[in-house]
């Protein structure tokens, strides 16, 4: 009797799983189910629609540091199969990565449907059976039935289904009751909650600049020891940017027991310190003392956000540096290394949306993605509590446990 393995969500993950599974071991039957019309979603709008597919950092141990879960997990998984296999898998399908600047990297052509298609197509020449429209409300296990009947699957459209091995890829979901269907198999998890949003700064005195942008800022929570750099974008709502989606990363757990709530303090000038910022000005003040201080923007910073600066410091607008009062300076010190923005709230930032959480490692084999608990239950992707800061990292989690299930589940 032919066996089959059944992967649950069409994912990046999920395909993973099948494609390798279904490459390693052309016998067996593979299955992938996804309960919407929609097959990788998250990789078409992902990077804007470029799909950031992985990062070029080619050392598990500096790879590693890019989660604030799962750290520990990756280092040892990675030399299994990192950023530079996935690199070389796409290659040895037709698909060439290019490296940006910051260390992203995407298709050459610039296109996330090249890497769906890609999927697809390696997907489809591995004989992997593609069901969309198909979720799975219950999985069963049969332990006196015959190996290849070992899961039964109960399906959205009323069918029933055996399964011999089977790997949950469903993605994350903030929502903790999502997980009940693998809580009865016995599985525990660490509560989803969100990571990678953007801040709501209703109040906001800069709410009018949205899309003024500075390529490196420091994000820090009053109080706390959590503070980011990167670049950070100025939006309608509030904050948002690559420093931010760290912050709220890095910040998911501490965020959501404050309630979404504090005061961020935000340096535009993380290079500097208070005291070299200062020496700056009065450097100025010596060597342009008739220019205004209102129309000559310091440290490279966008003229339009240099005048809020200035505003709110209370800098006359016809104020020359050599009239620029005491009090005035030190505000705007001040507010050049710590701007406050109250928060209340967050925004979910929707192409890289990441749920913190999932289900627990030490349930796991790791280097197989195996369950512990029900032998021939394989987990990958957001399910487990692994995620990533942006950058190719949430991806290259999913290429790593679907790749490991897959070789696990082939055997």
């Amino acid at each position: 009797m032919q066996e089959t393995v059944v992967v649950i969500g069409g994912g990046a993950a999920g395909f993973f799983g099948a494609i390798t599974c279904a490459e390693a071991n052309p016998g067996k039957r593979v299955l992938l189910l996804e309960k919407t019309s929609k097959l990788l979603s998250k990789v078409r709008v992902s990077g804007g629609g470029r799909c950031n597919v992985t990062h070029a950092l080619f050392q598990a141990s500096a790879f590693s540091q890019h989660y604030p879960r799962g750290q520990k997990a990756l280092k040892k998984l990675l030399p299994l199969f990192g950023a530079q296999d996935t690199v070389a898998w796409f290659e040895k399908r037709g698909v060439k990565l290019k490296t940006e600047a910051d260390g992203r990297m995407f298709p050459q052509s610039n296109s996330s449907e090249t890497i769906v298609d890609c999927l697809v197509q390696a997907a489809r020449q591995a004989g992997v059976e593609i069901r969309t429209q198909v979720g799975v409300h219950q999985i069963k296990v049969q332990p006196d039935a015959p190996a290849p009947e070992r899961f039964l699957l109960e399906l959205s459209t009323g069918e029933r289904l055996s399964g011999a091995k089977v790997l949950v890829a469903t993605g994350g979901n903030a929502k903790a009751e999502s997980y009940q269907w693998l809580h009865q198999l016995g599985h525990s998890t660490e509560a989803p909650i969100p990571s990678l949003f953007t801040l709501n700064v209703p109040g906001s005195p800069f709410k009018d600049l949205q899309g003024v942008a500075v390529p490196k800022a420091k994000v820090k929570l009053t109080g706390q020891k959590l503070e980011t750099k990167g670049p950070l974008l100025i939006t309608h709502w509030g904050l948002s940017g690559p420093s931010v989606l760290r912050f709220s990363a890095w910040g998911a757990k501490l965020m959501f027991g404050l309630g979404y709530t504090g005061t961020a303090l935000v340096n535009w000038v993380p290079d500097l310190t208070e005291e070299q910022v200062r020496q700056q000005l009065l450097q100025t003040r010596q060597t342009s003392p008739r220019k205004t201080v209102f129309s000559n923007p310091l440290f490279q910073l966008p003229s339009r956000l240099w005048q809020r600066l200035c505003e709110l410091a209370e800098v006359p607008e016809q104020v020359k540096w050599t009239e620029l009062s005491g009090k005035a300076q030190n505000k705007l010190i001040e507010l050049l290394v710590r701007t406050p923005f109250d928060v209340k709230g967050k925004t979910t930032f929707k192409e890289e949306f990441v749920t913190c959480g999932g289900i627990k490692l030490e349930e796991l084999h790791l280097e197989r993605m195996e369950s512990r608990l029900v032998p021939g239950l394989f987990f990958a992707g957001e399910v487990v509590d692994i995620d990533g800061i942006t950058g190719g990292f949430n991806f290259q989690a999913a290429w790593t446990g679907g790749y490991l299930a897959g070789k696990a589940m082939a055997e």
